[in-house]
């Protein structure tokens, strides 16, 4: 391991009380993240509070334990004072929302294999080469001599499989499959986390055909998008937490190699979601717009009206898809 890993291994044995953080607009692998680091830090005997300033999804709540992530307000409250901040899977201080707050008055670590991290901690482990962030925090409990049972393999397989599309992502690499084998040879469930987001409503599926309803294609069927307005998720008693894995069902079409999602979460709030297959760089269309991700899965927030941002997104998609399709038929 490289010496900032060890590092963050070193200020975590010595700190006593420690704040784990993770990212707005919470995915799976973010709360298997916190909740891992969490609870290997308790298991050590730290004195630990684990936070995300957003609503948690519903779903995530089939495991009891995300009941310990608790809000920026509900931390303050607490008049908690940490010794150390654990940052995961974050790729700049605007991801935290308010914690970042702390990161101006306390050291901190972060830990992230998003290649736009922008390395804004005092520690930064930040390696593109493992699929997700759970697999660095199953590093990091495992230098630190966490004790493992069942239920945290199970919570940390979570990050694992969310973060590669349950093994389908071209991330699923060997370092992939040898660490969720190491972890359910712990006694990690991984029927457990399927169980997750095999549990949807109705509601959902009138939402998905609303969304089915918007789709449009340019460059021949290659680029797809579709969007779902505030007024489709009311008038569907839904959120956007239920517009989770739309994009990739866009992904999945026939012949597309780029899937945009665009969520308008308030008015004029929108939250865009890129998805690639097999060449297109989501991650430097992202950065463009002022967000960040991987190569095959990125995503952005824009303020102003859905139908203005849908026209502005869906332009600067079809320049840099062109852009990088010409790159590489040059290359070959």
């Amino acid at each position: 391991m490289n010496r900032d890993f060890l590092s963050i291994v070193g200020e975590l044995s010595l700190a006593k009380k420690i704040l784990v953080v993770g990212h707005i607009m919470p995915d799976g692998d973010d709360i298997s993240s916190v909740l891992s680091a969490a609870l290997g830090l308790r298991r050590l005997g730290k004195e630990v509070m684990s936070g995300i300033d957003w609503r948690i999804p519903w779903y995530f709540y089939e495991f009891e334990e995300t009941n310990l992530i608790k809000s920026y307000d509900e931390i303050i409250q607490t008049g908690f004072q940490p010794d150390f901040v654990l940052v995961l899977d974050a790729s700049s201080p605007d991801r935290i929302g308010r914690f970042q707050e702390f990161l101006k008055k306390i050291n901190s670590a972060v830990v992230d294999h998003h290649g736009t991290n922008t390395l804004f901690g005092t520690l930064n482990w930040v390696d593109t080469k493992f699929g997700s962030t759970a697999q660095m925090v199953l590093r990091l409990n495992t230098e630190l001599g966490v004790p493992y049972d069942g239920r945290l393999a199970t919570i940390n397989l979570m990050g694992i499989a969310t973060d590669t599309g349950f093994f389908r992502y071209s991330n699923a690499d060997e370092i992939v499959f040898s660490d969720a084998t190491k972890l359910v040879s712990m006694g990690g469930k991984s029927y457990l986390v399927s169980r997750i987001f095999e549990n949807k409503r109705i509601e959902q599926f009138k939402l998905l055909s609303t969304m089915v309803e918007h789709i449009q294609t340019e460059n021949n069927g290659q680029i797809v998008y579709s969007y779902l307005s505030k007024k489709d998720y009311e008038s569907n008693n839904c959120t956007e937490d239920d517009s989770g894995g739309f994009v990739g069902e866009l992904r999945s079409i026939q012949g597309v190699e780029l899937a945009i999602f665009l969520s308008e979460y308030e008015h004029n709030e929108v939250h865009i979601s890129f998805r690639s297959k097999d060449w297109f760089d989501c991650s430097k269309l992202a950065v463009l717009l002022g967000g960040g991700g991987h190569p095959r899965a990125a995503g952005c927030t824009l303020k102003g009206e859905l139908p203005v941002i849908i026209e502005e997104v869906i332009r600067e998609a079809k320049i840099m898809y062109d852009a990088q399709l010409k790159a590489l038929e040059g290359v070959h």
